[in-house]
Protein backbone atom coordinates (compact mmCIF):
# COMPACT_ATOMS: atom_id res chain seq x y z
CA UNK A 1 0.00 0.00 0.00
CA UNK A 2 1.44 3.22 -1.24
CA UNK A 3 -1.72 5.59 -0.47
CA UNK A 4 -3.12 5.17 2.97
CA UNK A 5 -6.85 6.66 3.24
CA UNK A 6 -7.23 7.85 6.62
CA UNK A 7 -6.66 11.40 7.09
CA UNK A 8 -4.84 12.19 10.50
CA UNK A 9 -4.44 15.72 10.20
CA UNK A 10 -7.83 17.17 9.52
CA UNK A 11 -8.14 20.94 10.11
CA UNK A 12 -4.77 20.39 12.20
CA UNK A 13 -2.77 22.65 14.55
CA UNK A 14 -5.01 25.99 13.31
CA UNK A 15 -8.78 25.12 13.35
CA UNK A 16 -10.83 27.20 11.50
CA UNK A 17 -12.69 29.97 13.17
CA UNK A 18 -16.29 28.40 12.74
CA UNK A 19 -17.91 31.97 13.27
CA UNK A 20 -20.87 30.90 14.91
CA UNK A 21 -23.68 32.97 14.96
CA UNK A 22 -24.06 35.70 17.68
CA UNK A 23 -20.14 35.31 18.29
CA UNK A 24 -21.01 32.06 19.86
CA UNK A 25 -17.76 29.98 22.02
CA UNK A 26 -19.24 26.85 21.32
CA UNK A 27 -21.73 25.23 19.26
CA UNK A 28 -23.98 22.60 20.94
CA UNK A 29 -26.63 20.52 19.44
CA UNK A 30 -28.47 17.57 20.86
CA UNK A 31 -29.37 14.83 18.51
CA UNK A 32 -32.38 12.27 19.81
CA UNK A 33 -31.92 9.01 18.20
CA UNK A 34 -35.87 7.07 16.92
CA UNK A 35 -35.10 3.87 16.69
CA UNK A 36 -38.22 2.35 18.69
CA UNK A 37 -39.91 0.00 16.07
CA UNK A 38 -37.32 -0.49 13.43
CA UNK A 39 -34.46 -2.29 15.90
CA UNK A 40 -34.16 -6.25 14.87
CA UNK A 41 -37.53 -8.26 15.71
CA UNK A 42 -38.73 -11.32 13.43
CA UNK A 43 -41.71 -9.19 13.36
CA UNK A 44 -39.91 -6.78 10.81
CA UNK A 45 -38.74 -9.68 9.13
CA UNK A 46 -35.17 -9.89 10.63
CA UNK A 47 -33.45 -13.14 12.12
CA UNK A 48 -33.48 -12.62 15.50
CA UNK A 49 -33.99 -10.25 18.31
CA UNK A 50 -32.47 -7.05 19.09
CA UNK A 51 -29.40 -7.48 21.33
CA UNK A 52 -27.71 -3.33 21.30
CA UNK A 53 -28.26 -0.71 23.86
CA UNK A 54 -30.79 -1.66 25.99
CA UNK A 55 -30.98 -1.76 30.03
CA UNK A 56 -30.89 -5.88 29.67
CA UNK A 57 -27.46 -6.53 31.21
CA UNK A 58 -25.01 -8.63 28.52
CA UNK A 59 -28.22 -8.72 26.06
CA UNK A 60 -28.05 -11.13 23.29
CA UNK A 61 -30.15 -11.99 20.09
CA UNK A 62 -32.17 -14.52 20.09
CA UNK A 63 -32.37 -16.37 16.68
CA UNK A 64 -35.75 -16.61 15.00
CA UNK A 65 -37.13 -15.76 18.16
CA UNK A 66 -39.23 -12.54 19.91
CA UNK A 67 -37.55 -11.07 22.64
CA UNK A 68 -40.93 -9.99 24.72
CA UNK A 69 -38.53 -7.63 27.45
CA UNK A 70 -36.08 -6.58 24.61
CA UNK A 71 -38.94 -5.59 22.89
CA UNK A 72 -40.81 -3.59 25.48
CA UNK A 73 -37.63 -1.44 26.42
CA UNK A 74 -38.07 -0.18 22.91
CA UNK A 75 -41.00 0.37 23.98
CA UNK A 76 -40.89 2.52 26.58
CA UNK A 77 -38.69 4.99 25.02
CA UNK A 78 -41.74 5.55 22.17
CA UNK A 79 -44.21 5.39 25.05
CA UNK A 80 -42.79 7.44 27.58
CA UNK A 81 -39.27 8.59 26.87
CA UNK A 82 -39.65 10.34 23.82
CA UNK A 83 -42.51 12.58 25.83
CA UNK A 84 -40.13 13.19 28.68
CA UNK A 85 -38.18 14.41 26.16
CA UNK A 86 -40.29 16.36 24.25
CA UNK A 87 -41.47 18.33 27.14
CA UNK A 88 -38.08 19.24 28.31
CA UNK A 89 -36.71 20.91 24.77
CA UNK A 90 -40.14 22.05 23.82
CA UNK A 91 -40.27 24.03 27.31
CA UNK A 92 -36.85 25.34 27.23
CA UNK A 93 -37.19 26.19 23.19
CA UNK A 94 -33.86 24.33 22.94
CA UNK A 95 -33.87 22.58 19.13
CA UNK A 96 -33.01 19.31 18.61
CA UNK A 97 -31.90 16.99 15.58
CA UNK A 98 -33.38 13.83 15.13
CA UNK A 99 -32.17 10.87 13.74
CA UNK A 100 -34.87 8.86 12.80
CA UNK A 101 -34.85 4.97 11.52
CA UNK A 102 -37.31 5.33 8.77
CA UNK A 103 -39.04 2.42 9.44
CA UNK A 104 -39.58 3.57 13.34
CA UNK A 105 -40.73 6.86 12.37
CA UNK A 106 -43.53 4.96 9.82
CA UNK A 107 -44.65 3.11 13.31
CA UNK A 108 -44.87 6.35 15.35
CA UNK A 109 -47.02 8.62 13.37
CA UNK A 110 -47.87 10.57 16.46
CA UNK A 111 -43.99 11.16 17.77
CA UNK A 112 -43.47 12.43 14.48
CA UNK A 113 -46.23 14.72 14.12
CA UNK A 114 -45.00 16.50 17.31
CA UNK A 115 -41.21 16.36 16.25
CA UNK A 116 -42.54 18.60 13.29
CA UNK A 117 -44.62 20.98 15.40
CA UNK A 118 -41.50 21.56 17.41
CA UNK A 119 -39.39 22.14 14.57
CA UNK A 120 -37.08 19.83 15.09
CA UNK A 121 -34.73 18.45 12.19
CA UNK A 122 -36.07 14.65 11.20
CA UNK A 123 -32.52 13.54 9.43
CA UNK A 124 -32.40 9.73 8.52
CA UNK A 125 -31.12 6.97 10.15
CA UNK A 126 -31.21 4.60 7.78
CA UNK A 127 -34.05 2.33 7.10
CA UNK A 128 -33.99 0.08 9.28
CA UNK A 129 -31.79 -0.38 13.16
CA UNK A 130 -29.59 -3.24 11.82
CA UNK A 131 -26.28 -3.29 10.92
CA UNK A 132 -24.68 -2.71 7.72
CA UNK A 133 -21.02 -4.47 7.84
CA UNK A 134 -21.90 -7.42 6.29
CA UNK A 135 -24.18 -5.88 3.26
CA UNK A 136 -22.79 -5.89 -0.25
CA UNK A 137 -22.69 -2.67 -1.74
CA UNK A 138 -25.82 -2.76 -3.80
CA UNK A 139 -27.96 -3.99 -1.16
CA UNK A 140 -26.50 -1.08 1.04
CA UNK A 141 -27.53 1.36 -1.69
CA UNK A 142 -30.77 -0.14 -2.13
CA UNK A 143 -31.27 0.10 1.75
CA UNK A 144 -30.08 3.74 1.58
CA UNK A 145 -32.53 4.86 -1.42
CA UNK A 146 -35.64 2.95 0.25
CA UNK A 147 -35.10 4.84 3.34
CA UNK A 148 -34.76 8.37 1.67
CA UNK A 149 -37.88 7.07 -0.35
CA UNK A 150 -39.75 5.79 3.55
CA UNK A 151 -38.78 8.65 5.29
CA UNK A 152 -39.99 11.25 2.77
CA UNK A 153 -43.17 9.46 2.23
CA UNK A 154 -43.86 9.43 6.35
CA UNK A 155 -42.68 12.63 7.38
CA UNK A 156 -43.57 14.64 3.93
CA UNK A 157 -40.33 16.15 2.95
CA UNK A 158 -36.66 13.90 2.38
CA UNK A 159 -33.97 14.10 4.91
CA UNK A 160 -31.19 16.55 4.28
CA UNK A 161 -28.59 14.74 7.40
CA UNK A 162 -27.59 11.12 7.59
CA UNK A 163 -26.10 9.09 10.38
CA UNK A 164 -26.57 5.39 9.74
CA UNK A 165 -24.60 4.45 13.73
CA UNK A 166 -23.94 0.43 12.46
CA UNK A 167 -22.35 1.67 9.06
CA UNK A 168 -19.59 -0.36 6.82
CA UNK A 169 -16.54 0.90 5.63
CA UNK A 170 -18.87 1.92 2.26
CA UNK A 171 -21.40 3.85 4.18
CA UNK A 172 -20.04 7.26 4.28
CA UNK A 173 -19.22 7.19 0.07
CA UNK A 174 -22.70 5.73 -0.46
CA UNK A 175 -24.60 8.45 1.04
CA UNK A 176 -22.74 10.98 -0.54
CA UNK A 177 -22.87 9.30 -3.81
CA UNK A 178 -26.65 9.26 -3.37
CA UNK A 179 -26.28 13.44 -3.80
CA UNK A 180 -28.82 14.69 -1.87
CA UNK A 181 -27.46 15.14 1.61
CA UNK A 182 -26.38 18.54 3.13
CA UNK A 183 -24.57 16.30 5.81
CA UNK A 184 -22.99 12.62 6.56
CA UNK A 185 -22.36 12.16 10.36
CA UNK A 186 -20.87 8.67 10.22
CA UNK A 187 -17.74 9.73 11.35
CA UNK A 188 -16.42 10.86 15.54
CA UNK A 189 -13.06 12.12 14.19
CA UNK A 190 -13.34 16.16 15.31
CA UNK A 191 -15.01 18.97 17.01
CA UNK A 192 -15.92 20.64 14.03
CA UNK A 193 -17.20 20.20 10.30
CA UNK A 194 -15.11 19.56 7.49
CA UNK A 195 -15.15 18.60 3.86
CA UNK A 196 -14.64 15.08 2.27
CA UNK A 197 -14.26 14.99 -1.72
CA UNK A 198 -16.13 11.88 -2.77
CA UNK A 199 -15.47 11.67 -6.12
CA UNK A 200 -16.84 14.66 -7.78
CA UNK A 201 -19.37 15.24 -4.79
CA UNK A 202 -17.78 17.74 -1.79
CA UNK A 203 -19.44 16.22 1.10
CA UNK A 204 -20.12 18.09 4.36
CA UNK A 205 -19.27 16.24 7.42
CA UNK A 206 -20.27 17.02 10.81
CA UNK A 207 -18.95 14.81 13.11
CA UNK A 208 -21.09 12.62 15.93
CA UNK A 209 -20.41 11.38 19.62
CA UNK A 210 -19.97 8.16 21.21
CA UNK A 211 -18.62 9.26 24.80
CA UNK A 212 -21.20 12.41 25.14
CA UNK A 213 -23.72 10.27 24.49
CA UNK A 214 -26.37 8.30 26.70
CA UNK A 215 -25.47 5.11 24.75
CA UNK A 216 -23.00 4.65 27.94
CA UNK A 217 -25.75 3.75 30.08
CA UNK A 218 -26.01 0.64 28.35
CA UNK A 219 -22.33 -0.27 27.74
CA UNK A 220 -19.28 -0.54 30.19
CA UNK A 221 -17.36 1.03 30.97
CA UNK A 222 -20.11 3.49 31.41
CA UNK A 223 -22.28 5.75 33.37
CA UNK A 224 -24.45 4.16 36.34
CA UNK A 225 -26.18 7.72 37.39
CA UNK A 226 -27.79 10.74 35.90
CA UNK A 227 -25.30 12.65 37.81
CA UNK A 228 -22.39 11.01 36.18
CA UNK A 229 -23.44 12.00 32.98
CA UNK A 230 -24.25 15.21 33.62
CA UNK A 231 -20.99 15.76 35.32
CA UNK A 232 -19.42 13.99 31.84
CA UNK A 233 -21.08 16.78 29.74
CA UNK A 234 -20.51 19.45 31.92
CA UNK A 235 -16.92 18.98 32.04
CA UNK A 236 -17.16 18.80 28.34
CA UNK A 237 -18.86 21.59 27.73
CA UNK A 238 -16.30 23.39 29.87
CA UNK A 239 -13.23 22.60 28.08
CA UNK A 240 -15.24 23.56 24.72
CA UNK A 241 -16.08 26.73 26.67
CA UNK A 242 -12.56 27.55 27.75
CA UNK A 243 -11.25 27.16 24.33
CA UNK A 244 -13.32 29.11 22.66
CA UNK A 245 -12.71 31.87 25.13
CA UNK A 246 -9.27 31.76 23.96
CA UNK A 247 -10.08 31.64 20.15
CA UNK A 248 -10.84 28.42 19.21
CA UNK A 249 -14.57 27.69 19.15
CA UNK A 250 -15.89 24.32 18.76
CA UNK A 251 -18.96 22.18 18.47
CA UNK A 252 -20.53 19.41 21.37
CA UNK A 253 -22.78 17.16 19.94
CA UNK A 254 -24.55 15.24 22.35
CA UNK A 255 -26.58 11.79 21.97
CA UNK A 256 -29.39 10.91 23.21
CA UNK A 257 -31.35 7.41 23.05
CA UNK A 258 -35.44 8.15 23.86
CA UNK A 259 -35.11 4.16 26.09
CA UNK A 260 -32.17 5.38 27.87
CA UNK A 261 -32.33 8.64 28.94
CA UNK A 262 -36.30 8.70 28.73
CA UNK A 263 -35.94 6.94 32.16
CA UNK A 264 -36.38 9.14 35.08
CA UNK A 265 -33.38 8.61 36.86
CA UNK A 266 -30.97 9.51 33.54
CA UNK A 267 -33.07 11.81 32.41
CA UNK A 268 -31.90 13.83 35.98
CA UNK A 269 -28.63 14.11 34.60
CA UNK A 270 -29.77 15.45 30.99
CA UNK A 271 -32.25 18.21 32.60
CA UNK A 272 -29.22 19.37 35.03
CA UNK A 273 -27.22 20.24 32.09
CA UNK A 274 -29.93 21.77 30.04
CA UNK A 275 -30.41 24.04 32.90
CA UNK A 276 -26.55 24.60 33.82
CA UNK A 277 -26.13 25.71 30.12
CA UNK A 278 -29.31 27.73 29.61
CA UNK A 279 -26.79 29.86 32.74
CA UNK A 280 -23.96 30.19 30.15
CA UNK A 281 -23.82 33.61 27.48
CA UNK A 282 -22.25 33.31 24.28
CA UNK A 283 -23.69 29.36 23.24
CA UNK A 284 -25.44 28.53 20.25
CA UNK A 285 -27.80 25.29 20.91
CA UNK A 286 -28.32 24.70 17.23
CA UNK A 287 -29.98 21.73 14.85
CA UNK A 288 -27.54 20.00 13.11
CA UNK A 289 -29.28 21.78 9.75
CA UNK A 290 -28.00 24.32 10.92
CA UNK A 291 -24.72 24.31 11.36
CA UNK A 292 -24.26 22.41 8.28
CA UNK A 293 -25.81 25.32 6.35
CA UNK A 294 -23.75 27.85 8.63
CA UNK A 295 -20.35 26.18 7.52
CA UNK A 296 -21.57 25.88 4.08
CA UNK A 297 -22.01 29.60 3.71
CA UNK A 298 -18.99 30.72 6.21
CA UNK A 299 -16.37 27.91 4.39
CA UNK A 300 -17.02 26.58 1.29
CA UNK A 301 -14.89 24.40 -0.11
CA UNK A 302 -12.43 24.71 -2.38
CA UNK A 303 -10.42 21.66 -4.44
CA UNK A 304 -7.06 21.75 -4.47
CA UNK A 305 -4.52 19.54 -6.09
CA UNK A 306 -3.51 17.08 -3.21
CA UNK A 307 0.65 15.66 -3.38
CA UNK A 308 -0.43 12.53 -2.58
CA UNK A 309 -2.93 12.31 -5.41
CA UNK A 310 -0.73 13.57 -7.69
CA UNK A 311 0.53 11.12 -10.99
CA UNK A 312 4.37 10.50 -10.58
CA UNK A 313 5.48 12.61 -13.07
CA UNK A 314 3.05 15.70 -12.21
CA UNK A 315 4.87 15.13 -8.31
CA UNK A 316 8.29 14.89 -9.23
CA UNK A 317 7.98 17.96 -11.63
CA UNK A 318 6.41 19.53 -9.00
CA UNK A 319 8.61 18.51 -5.54
CA UNK A 320 11.77 17.74 -7.94
CA UNK A 321 13.87 21.08 -7.13
CA UNK A 322 12.41 21.19 -3.20
CA UNK A 323 16.00 19.71 -2.40
CA UNK A 324 18.26 21.72 -4.78
CA UNK A 325 18.37 19.69 -8.28
CA UNK A 326 17.84 16.34 -6.64
CA UNK A 327 14.62 14.73 -8.36
CA UNK A 328 15.88 11.78 -7.38
CA UNK A 329 14.52 12.44 -3.99
CA UNK A 330 10.74 13.14 -5.13
CA UNK A 331 11.18 10.41 -7.50
CA UNK A 332 11.50 7.73 -4.35
CA UNK A 333 9.01 9.73 -2.32
CA UNK A 334 6.61 9.18 -4.30
CA UNK A 335 6.69 5.35 -3.65
CA UNK A 336 6.32 6.61 0.06
CA UNK A 337 3.04 5.37 2.15
CA UNK A 338 1.52 8.59 1.34
CA UNK A 339 -1.54 9.98 2.25
CA UNK A 340 -3.74 13.40 3.39
CA UNK A 341 -0.97 14.14 6.07
CA UNK A 342 1.17 14.80 3.18
CA UNK A 343 -0.77 17.09 1.33
CA UNK A 344 0.56 19.81 3.49
CA UNK A 345 3.94 20.96 3.96
CA UNK A 346 5.25 19.11 6.78
CA UNK A 347 3.76 15.91 6.16
CA UNK A 348 5.34 16.26 2.07
CA UNK A 349 8.21 17.59 3.49
CA UNK A 350 8.98 14.72 6.24
CA UNK A 351 8.27 12.35 2.98
CA UNK A 352 11.22 14.17 0.95
CA UNK A 353 13.53 14.38 4.56
CA UNK A 354 12.88 10.97 5.38
CA UNK A 355 14.48 9.88 1.58
CA UNK A 356 17.52 12.03 2.06
CA UNK A 357 18.49 10.87 5.57
CA UNK A 358 18.77 7.82 4.39
CA UNK A 359 20.48 7.87 1.28
CA UNK A 360 24.23 7.24 1.66
CA UNK A 361 27.00 10.20 2.48
CA UNK A 362 27.48 10.37 -1.40
CA UNK A 363 24.39 10.80 -2.31
CA UNK A 364 23.22 13.61 0.22
CA UNK A 365 27.11 14.99 -0.27
CA UNK A 366 25.72 15.84 -4.10
CA UNK A 367 22.81 17.33 -2.50
CA UNK A 368 25.27 19.74 -0.58
CA UNK A 369 27.16 20.23 -3.72
CA UNK A 370 24.10 21.06 -5.98
CA UNK A 371 23.79 24.15 -3.58
CA UNK A 372 24.91 27.51 -5.11
CA UNK A 373 27.71 29.43 -3.16
CA UNK A 374 26.31 32.47 -1.08
CA UNK A 375 26.44 35.75 -3.18
CA UNK A 376 29.14 33.50 -5.17
CA UNK A 377 29.71 33.76 -8.90
CA UNK A 378 26.25 31.99 -10.27
CA UNK A 379 24.04 34.66 -8.46
CA UNK A 380 26.21 37.37 -10.14
CA UNK A 381 25.54 35.65 -13.47
CA UNK A 382 21.60 35.33 -13.01
CA UNK A 383 22.41 31.61 -13.30
CA UNK A 384 20.95 30.65 -9.70
CA UNK A 385 17.16 28.67 -9.15
CA UNK A 386 14.25 30.51 -9.11
CA UNK A 387 14.03 29.35 -5.63
CA UNK A 388 17.41 30.25 -4.67
CA UNK A 389 17.23 33.83 -6.49
CA UNK A 390 14.44 34.79 -4.16
CA UNK A 391 16.22 33.13 -1.01
CA UNK A 392 19.26 35.11 -1.27
CA UNK A 393 17.23 38.51 -1.85
CA UNK A 394 14.71 38.08 1.22
CA UNK A 395 18.31 38.50 3.05
CA UNK A 396 19.84 41.16 1.03
CA UNK A 397 22.72 38.90 -0.55
CA UNK A 398 21.87 40.30 -4.04
CA UNK A 399 22.59 43.60 -3.15
CA UNK A 400 25.87 43.80 -1.50
CA UNK A 401 28.80 46.00 -1.01
CA UNK A 402 31.83 45.69 -2.80
CA UNK A 403 33.99 44.80 0.91
CA UNK A 404 30.85 42.58 1.44
CA UNK A 405 30.99 40.43 -1.61
CA UNK A 406 34.82 40.41 -1.18
CA UNK A 407 34.08 38.74 2.34
CA UNK A 408 31.82 36.45 1.22
CA UNK A 409 33.68 35.12 -1.82
CA UNK A 410 36.48 34.93 0.67
CA UNK A 411 34.92 32.81 2.91
CA UNK A 412 33.06 30.84 0.08
CA UNK A 413 36.78 29.91 -0.98
CA UNK A 414 37.86 28.59 2.52
CA UNK A 415 35.02 26.35 3.49
CA UNK A 416 34.88 24.55 0.48
CA UNK A 417 38.37 24.10 0.62
CA UNK A 418 38.64 22.97 3.88
CA UNK A 419 34.91 20.67 4.12
CA UNK A 420 34.65 19.76 0.00
CA UNK A 421 30.97 21.00 -0.23
CA UNK A 422 29.67 24.59 0.01
CA UNK A 423 28.19 26.79 2.88
CA UNK A 424 24.35 26.43 3.12
CA UNK A 425 21.82 28.12 5.69
CA UNK A 426 17.98 28.68 5.31
CA UNK A 427 18.89 32.29 4.46
CA UNK A 428 14.77 33.50 5.08
CA UNK A 429 16.02 32.50 9.11
CA UNK A 430 18.14 35.21 9.12
CA UNK A 431 19.82 38.66 8.00
CA UNK A 432 22.33 39.23 6.21
CA UNK A 433 24.29 39.96 9.71
CA UNK A 434 23.31 36.69 10.85
CA UNK A 435 24.55 34.92 8.10
CA UNK A 436 28.05 36.58 8.12
CA UNK A 437 28.34 35.67 11.99
CA UNK A 438 27.20 32.03 11.13
CA UNK A 439 29.21 31.66 8.25
CA UNK A 440 32.55 32.88 10.24
CA UNK A 441 31.76 30.46 13.21
CA UNK A 442 30.96 27.31 11.10
CA UNK A 443 33.56 27.28 9.14
CA UNK A 444 35.75 26.20 12.30
CA UNK A 445 33.61 23.13 12.76
CA UNK A 446 35.22 19.78 11.81
CA UNK A 447 33.92 18.51 8.63
CA UNK A 448 31.82 16.25 10.02
CA UNK A 449 30.14 18.14 12.48
CA UNK A 450 29.63 20.65 9.47
CA UNK A 451 28.30 17.72 7.30
CA UNK A 452 25.42 17.26 9.43
CA UNK A 453 25.11 21.06 10.22
CA UNK A 454 24.86 21.79 6.24
CA UNK A 455 22.28 18.79 5.94
CA UNK A 456 19.99 20.09 8.86
CA UNK A 457 20.16 23.56 6.78
CA UNK A 458 19.03 21.63 3.32
CA UNK A 459 16.10 20.21 4.89
CA UNK A 460 15.48 23.63 6.82
CA UNK A 461 15.35 25.21 2.98
CA UNK A 462 13.35 22.43 1.55
CA UNK A 463 10.73 23.04 4.53
CA UNK A 464 10.74 26.90 3.51
CA UNK A 465 10.35 26.54 0.22
CA UNK A 466 7.20 23.42 0.67
CA UNK A 467 5.31 26.46 2.74
CA UNK A 468 5.28 28.72 -0.11
CA UNK A 469 4.04 25.59 -2.74
CA UNK A 470 1.09 24.57 -0.71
Amino acid sequence: MTRYPRNMIGHGANPPDPNWPGDARVAVQFVLNYEEGGENCTLHGDGGSEAFLSDIAGAASWPGQRHWNMESIYEYGARAGFWRLHRLFTGTGMPVTIYGVASALARSPEQVEAMKDADWEIASHGLKWVEHKDMTETEERAAIDEAVRLHTEVVGERPRGWYTGRCSENTVRLVAEEGGFDYVSDTYDDDLPYWLEVGERDQLIIPYTLEANDMRFATAPGYITGEQFYTYLRDAFDTLLHEGTAGRPAMMSIGLHCRLIGRPGKFAGLKRFVDYIQSIPDVWVARRIDIAEHWAREHPHTRIERPSAMARGTFVERFGGVFEHSPWIAERAFDLELGPAHDRPAGLHNALARVFRTAGNDKRLAVLNAHPDLAGKLAQAERLTAESTSEQASAGLDALTDEERARFSALNTAYVEKHGFPFIIAVRDHDKPGIMAAFERRIGNDTETEFAEACNQVERIARIRLEDMI
